[in-house]
């Protein structure tokens, strides 16, 4: 182990390996001790098992500790401190340098995941013994992997060969900003969070208890993640906008879309295992879910480490993407013999040793022929579309094969009819919960072939041929998604469960689509008015017709987007008007302290919900999710009607942009310890009035002097924001300055949706004390651990939207107009030293030289096709933002929308079926159906009554 062994000559970095490698063969002992108690049943094995899992997080925690206390003593015989922190750095800085580099990223995600297996093990105490040994197991297996990948990859206690150092190299000076201190910290608590509800569906799996149980018991973790996993990836958002200085806040870097993956497979599971909860389906599809929600946590974290994959959020490229690999493999190959194995249990067939050989031989099959086959026809030297008909082929037959000869030949004679319920109708929540999961998959598996396109082009043309993704591409495709999703999340509200009877449908349906008719009439006839009109055109991404369908499509996104928020906000108010209705009735609205709803009404609302049942608290916390992700669509929605300009100004000039009427006051320089800073004021005004100062500044560090760095100035407003960035100060010409000027409408409600998201959430996961059932200090305990989780999610999301920071960003891109902007958002700088960023956001010189050239024919009078089409001849299709739409690269977006369609059949497969009517064998018919079914029945006047007071 060279990694440790040059360590060992040195006390304190020694100390902290030896930590690692205790807590190595700790969590090693307590996977043995864990699997031994799930084997026997013992309790004093079980709680050696409990024991050493408090062992493991102990001697991680002490590991953290050290390596935060070498950063604060200077410490710099340690590789990891000197690169990444020097004496001048303040406090905050010096612990945020712990996760800011790679070795000390992957020690903060093991003490992450430490600190859930803590709270996990805790909490779990005599609950749930069956699956207790097999939830520990496999969250010991997660941390093994950590622990061996920094023992022989990333060890952060690694000391320099060369001897302490004097002083360190120091953060980066784009990383020495507030985001890093809370960003990172956040988004892991997601990743990481994920592992609890996937160890519980393993030891579901393993000891066949996969009914409703695991699901209950792991719901809360699953929700825990889920929020900030979303604040995650709103503050990363946040980060973008007010630290890349390029105006906007989502610029589906593949970092971020790996961030955002597992919140989408998240969202789908969290919905679909309410229908396995209340109706006992979709067992496979809950598992794969979650599974697959793990799965794409390691992935994105294998993305951002292994350098496969340019970002400007990911490490240096190193050597740990093959245990990454190897870890993926290893999990993909478990989770599925083991859904094989419990795929009668999963189905609600009868259970035999033959049917589960069955389901073995045949998914074993699937795998064995489809990945040698993959490396073998990937390797031959056929043009590329025969090599995907061949791949395409081979998958095929071996399915087929699995199926209809191993599966059905081994299982012949044997009942495999699932004995489960059944969807009884379309028109109920249950049907639209699957429409939802549809399109969220859709989306996942869009921006899944998008970020790894260049991988896959590159495996099959080779490194010329490699193709990247620009958001033009993403922003044409994924808003059509986006919005259905929208439609689906505000239509499946006013479904009940097993079926709606047409006369509550239509009682549902009325006052949302008024309202939305409403919203709709007046966006297009005062939209334009109020600065935000209801149609806007953009530059076709394709030539052609595809081209102009999604160009016109697009143009009607902020009317679809409007109206469809409008419908949402509907159908929450009218759910909350029935709940307030409803207790009045009865009687249950006294409940609530009168002087709670003179203090204005919110305290006699919160009351009111955290008063009601469990079950109505997580229906009613849902609406309020919904609520925030309204409000952040509606500032998704305003990036239609963002204004950009550029100016050069003397002191004392003015320029109008909008409402707007930005005054240049001056420059002035201040210096400290670490940089000087030139910042240049400028007084802004709306409408005649003072609003505020904005100050974009550029920093010089002394460490870095021949790199300084821009600051951003914003200035949030609920209506819109101020962006402000200063390109250049010459103080040789009356400080003249150049800015660049963004009016960015309604960002703001992007970060109020996710305050509001927090808020649902908290109710959701609100603990609900029975005193009577269980100790008064567990009790209490619950509801600690649910408000200082809740209390630090609030904090994290709250302070970014009260404070308007200024945020780092090298170097400035001068655009004179927008078909510049159009045209440098279509084309990459092919340089070679950075990660092909787009001109209109790349400032290296290179960039600068193809931008000089663009308007040298822009100038020409030359069209915007034909430069597109000059610069991809010269540095071929790799330089374009889309890909062009012909040959195999058409795959992008033809293989996903196949895929979509595949996944729209097999839905209208399962209608047919279930309007062919018939229940599976074994299942009962619902008491007080009329035979003939024909009429309103005794069972559709009970089913309008649970939509009324059952419907949670």
């Amino acid at each position: 182990m060279p990694s440790l062994l040059h360590v060992f000559g040195n006390t304190f970095p020694a100390f902290g390996a030896s930590l690692l490698l205790g807590a190595m063969v700790v969590a090693s002992y307590t996977f043995a001790v864990a699997l031994k108690a799930g084997a026997d049943g013992r309790p004093r094995t079980l709680q050696a098992a409990r024991f050493g899992a408090y062992g493991t997080v102990a001697l991680i925690g002490v590991a953290v500790l050290c390596l935060a206390y070498a950063f604060v003593t200077h410490d710099f015989r340690i590789r990891y401190v000197a690169h990444y922190s020097d004496r001048s750095m303040p406090l905050e800085y010096l612990i945020t340098a712990l996760w800011g580099g790679q070795d000390g990223s992957l020690l903060w995600w093991l003490f992450l995941l430490s600190a859930y297996i803590g709270a996990c093990v805790l909490w779990l105490g005599k609950r749930y013994l069956e699956l207790q040994p097999y939830i520990i197991a496999t969250l010991m297996a997660v941390v093994l992997f950590f622990c061996v990948l920094m023992a022989f990859a990333a060890n952060p206690f690694a000391t320099n060969v060369a001897g302490p150092r004097a002083d360190g190299e120091g953060l980066n000076p784009l990383l020495q900003n507030y985001w890093m201190v809370i960003h990172p910290p956040c988004l892991y608590t997601g990743f990481v969070g994920c592992s609890v509800p996937f160890a519980f569906a393993v030891g579901a799996l393993v000891t066949g208890r996969l009914d409703h149980e695991w699901i209950v018991a792991s719901r809360k973790w699953t929700l825990f993640a889920w929020m900030f996993l979303g604040i995650g990836n709103t503050l990363g958002m946040l980060w973008a906008y007010e630290e890349l200085g390029w105006g906007g806040y989502w610029g589906w870097d593949p970092v971020e879309n790996a961030a955002f993956m597992p919140f989408l497979t998240a969202s789908a599971y969290v919905h679909s295992v309410m229908i396995q909860e209340r109706r006992g389906l979709l067992k496979v599809w809950n598992v794969f879910l979650i599974g697959l929600t793990f799965f794409l946590t390691i992935f994105g974290t294998f993305l951002t480490r292994s350098g496969m994959i340019s970002s400007v959020h990911s490490f240096a490229q190193s050597s740990i993407g093959g245990y990454f690999v190897a870890f993926l493999l290893i999990l993909v190959a478990f989770t599925a013999t083991l859904v094989m194995w419990r795929w009668p249990e999963l189905r609600d067939v009868t259970p035999s040793l033959r049917l589960r050989k069955a389901a073995l031989a045949a998914g074993w099959l699937v795998i064995a022929a489809c990945g040698p086959g993959l490396v073998f026809v990937w390797r031959l030297g056929l043009p590329v579309g025969w090599r995907v008909t061949l791949i395409a082929a081979i998958a095929g037959a071996a399915v087929f094969v699995a199926l209809e000869i191993v599966f059905r030949r081994m299982t012949s004679g044997l009942d495999v009819r699932p004995r489960r319920p059944q969807i009884e109708s379309v028109f109920s929540r249950e049907f639209t919960f699957l429409l939802n999961n549809w399109i969220l998959c859709s989306l996942l598996f869009f921006i899944l072939m998008a970020t790894t396109f260049p991988l896959i082009s590159e495996a099959l043309a080779g490194k010329e041929g490699k193709v990247t993704v620009g958001p033009p591409f993403y922003k044409a495709w994924v808003q059509p998604l986006g919005l259905v999703l929208l439609l689906l999340m505000g239509i499946g509200t006013l479904f009940g469960w097993k079926k709606t009877s047409p006369e509550a449908l239509r009682r549902a349906c009325y006052a949302p689509l008024a309202a939305t008719c409403v919203g709709a009439g007046l966006h297009l006839v005062l939209g334009r008015a109020v600065g935000f009109p209801a149609i806007v055109w953009s530059d076709a991404i394709y030539p052609g017709a595809l081209g102009a369908a999604l160009r016109v499509f697009n143009a009607c996104t902020p009317l679809m987007g409007v109206s469809l928020c409008v419908f949402n906000a509907a159908v929450i108010v009218q759910e909350f008007a029935l709940l307030f209705r409803a207790r009045a009735q009865s009687g249950a609205l006294r409940s609530t302290p009168a002087v709670l709803w003179w203090a204005g009404g919110v305290p006699g609302f919160v009351h009111t919900l955290f008063s009601l049942s469990p079950a109505s608290r997580r229906r009613y916390g849902g609406y309020i999710v919904h609520l925030g992700i309204v409000l952040m669509f509606i500032g998704f929605t305003g990036q239609s009607w963002n204004v950009d300009r550029e100016a050069s100004l003397f002191p004392g000039e003015s320029y109008a942009v909008g409402d707007y009427n930005l005054r240049y006051a001056g420059a002035r320089m201040e210096v400290d310890n670490n940089k000087r800073m030139v910042f240049a004021d400028v007084d802004v005004f709306k409408s005649g009035h003072y609003v505020e100062r904005l100050s974009p500044a550029k920093f010089i560090y002394k460490k870095q002097p021949d790199s300084p760095t821009t600051e951003v100035a914003i200035g949030h407003h609920l209506r819109d924001d101020v962006y402000l960035i200063v390109g250049t100060v010459n103080p040789s010409n009356r400080n003249i300055a150049a800015f660049q000027i963004h009016i960015n409408p309604l960002v703001t409600w992007i970060w109020l949706g996710c305050l509001v998201l927090i808020a649902g959430s908290s109710i959701c996961m609100w603990p609900q004390l029975e005193l009577g059932e269980s100790r008064v200090w567990g009790g209490a305990r619950g509801v600690a651990a649910t408000a200082a989780s809740v209390l630090l999610g609030i904090m994290l999301a709250a302070t970014p939207a009260a404070r308007a920071q200024t945020m780092p960003h090298t170097g400035t891109v001068h655009i004179e107009n927008d078909a510049e902007r159009s045209l440098f958002s279509s084309l990459r700088c092919m340089c070679g030293s950075c990660p092909r960023d787009l001109l209109s956001t790349c400032p290296c010189e290179t960039a600068d030289e193809a931008r000089e050239n663009i308007r040298v024919k822009l100038r020409a009078g030359e069209t915007r096709d034909r430069i597109i089409a000059e610069y991809a001849d010269e540095y071929g299709a790799e330089a374009l933002a889309v890909p062009p739409n012909r040959g195999v690269l058409r795959a992008i977006w033809l293989v996903p929308m196949v895929t979509i369609a595949l996944g729209a059949l097999g839905l209208a497969r399962l209608v047919r079926r279930w309007r062919g009517g018939g229940s599976p064998s074994g299942s009962s018919a619902p008491r007080g159906r009329n035979p003939e079914g024909t009429g309103k029945d005794v069972y559709d006047a009970q089913l309008d009554e649970e939509l009324k007071d059952l419907d949670d």
